[in-house]
């Protein structure tokens, strides 16, 4: 398993991360994600360690914080073989400061995900999502005083946008607040939105991205095609609503090209899909789910390969789309646009 500098930071990550979502399924939304119980999940754990993913990914509403309880459970006995990071900020409750990123709901809910966890200590904390209305000097204080605790090692934030995480790296040099080193964030062949400001925004600040869903809400698996939907029991069919909307037409454009080269290099659609992500920039480690050994297994055949530049090309073609401004506008003077590697 190849290993990555999480950003900036000294810390590495295996480039293959599991991500505990498919634990519990406790509640419709997950349940589409899987219903993985302790048993499962200690015998995909140790799956992962055997092959090197070594980095667990969860997060305190994940069926109401049993992910984290059952990824608990399931690490007794690994927990010096294991890396763990979990995420908060969602509403975890139905109380006025049970969401967000104050002092208050911040010590809370890393109190309480250490506890779900049986763990004195998490490797990197995220932040869910941004919080317009508490201050980022609150959250990077917290998240400092939470650090230097011992509780958490390094800090990331999910689903920023670019000023609001541009806002926080200044702060944090500003006061020398601990920085964000990692950016959990959505991206696959469906939808390159992160490229156009949050990919840039990584480079230059050394945030080290942290992809969630590479698989395009599980539509880049090969099973979807014209005239064949997502199938009942599948999460793109499940929760297909909650994805962020696509032209049909574009995912069968990008399909077939995933077909020439899944043909051309003897792998699978999903690999092919997971490959192309790995060699893109700013990306320290890709997510993968799995309900059971079968996908895991496939999942991490991913790696220890890598596409030709120009099996990379026709994916980068099929999966063009048009940036929104003022990214399009830009791409007009490359010469302003280029940036220093």
């Amino acid at each position: 398993m190849e290993y990555r500098h999480l950003g900036a930071s000294g810390f590495r990550v295996p480039v293959l991360a599991f991500g505990t979502a498919t634990f519990g399924g406790t509640t419709d939304f997950f349940k589409a994600w899987g219903s993985t119980d302790v048993a499962a999940a200690s015998r995909l754990i140790d799956i992962c360690l055997d092959h090197g993913v070594t980095l667990f990914d969860s997060a305190d509403v994940y069926s109401n914080g049993a992910a984290e309880e059952i990824l608990g459970a399931a690490i007794k006995g690994k927990r010096d073989r294991v890396l763990i990071s979990t995420k908060a900020t969602f509403p975890a409750g139905n109380g006025p400061n049970d969401y967000g990123s104050s002092r208050f709901h911040l010590t809370r809910s890393v109190d309480a995900a250490l506890k779900r966890l049986g763990t004195d200590h998490i490797e990197l904390l995220q932040l869910h999502g941004q919080d317009n209305n508490t201050p980022v000097e609150e959250t990077l204080a917290t998240l400092d005083q939470i650090v230097r605790a011992g509780k958490v090692g390094y800090i990331g934030c999910s689903n920023f946008h670019g000023w609001h995480l541009m806002k926080s790296l200044a702060a944090s040099d500003r006061h020398g607040f601990p920085r964000y080193v990692a950016h959990q964030a959505y991206y696959s062949l469906l939808n390159r939105d992160y490229e156009w400001e949050l990919m840039p925004l990584g480079r230059d600040q050394g945030v080290g991205a942290v992809i969630w869903s590479p698989l395009g809400w599980g539509k880049l698996t090969g099973k979807i095609r014209p005239g064949q939907p997502a199938q009942p029991g599948s999460r793109a069919h499940d929760i297909a609503g909650s994805g962020p909307a696509y032209p049909e037409e574009r995912l069968f454009a990008i399909v077939d090209a995933l077909d020439e080269v899944a043909e051309e290099v003897g792998k699978t659609i999903p690999q092919v899909a997971l490959n192309w992500l790995l060699q893109r920039p700013t990306v320290s480690t890709v997510i993968i789910g799995a309900r059971n050994e079968e996908q895991l297994i496939q999942n991490m055949g991913a790696v220890g390969w890598n596409l030709t530049a120009e099996q990379v090309a026709k994916l980068d073609a099929a999966s063009e789309a048009t940036p929104s401004y003022p990214t399009w506008h830009q791409k007009g003077f490359p010469m302003l646009a280029k940036q220093r590697v």
